[in-house]
């Protein structure tokens, strides 16, 4: 028995390096995980709701139509990207006058305007876009942004 003994304590001091060397290992994943889920927000990127919207559109249309699409804009990401940021800076300007003490009608009021204003040259950005593309496009190309209807819609439209 005098040569086992050994082996079993080598074995179970292995077995506790093993275990212990396990537990790091899970501790810093999920440090790291905890850490990724609490970091600083990242910072605004361009719309990304807007872009998934047109290669959807875009895989509708004919190849010549979408590359047309595309090209629009991407010729005018400077412009989208300027009206959307001042859209979502409007709707932050909202969330600080809900947090002043004391509270202001007025102020939010305020708040509010601008960022129907600010959402309304959002969107009149986006459909000159889509004017200036469809001014480009075949009259295929035209009618499939016509019949376009999304997925939401179609989904429902199914539904029913």
């Amino acid at each position: 028995m005098s040569t086992s003994e050994p082996v079993a304590t080598r074995m179970r001091n292995g077995s506790r390096w093993l275990l212990f060397g396990s537990l790091a290992l899970n501790l810093f994943f999920i440090g790291i995980a905890i850490a990724l889920a609490v970091r600083a927000p990242e910072p605004r990127r361009w719309h990304r709701d807007v872009l998934v919207r047109i290669e959807r559109l875009a895989a509708t249309l004919p190849a010549a139509d979408a590359a047309v699409l595309r090209d629009q804009m991407q010729a005018n990401h400077d412009a989208i990207a300027a009206a959307q940021t001042k859209y979502l800076d409007s709707r932050d300007g909202i969330r600080e006058t809900l947090r002043q003490d004391p509270f202001s009608e007025q102020a939010m009021r305020a708040a509010m305007a601008r960022n129907r204003a600010a959402r309304q040259s959002y969107d009149e950005v986006i459909q000159g876009v889509f004017v200036d593309a469809a001014a480009k496009m075949s009259p295929d190309g035209r009618h499939a942004l016509a019949d376009y209807r999304g997925s939401r819609r179609k989904a429902k439209r199914d539904r029913q």
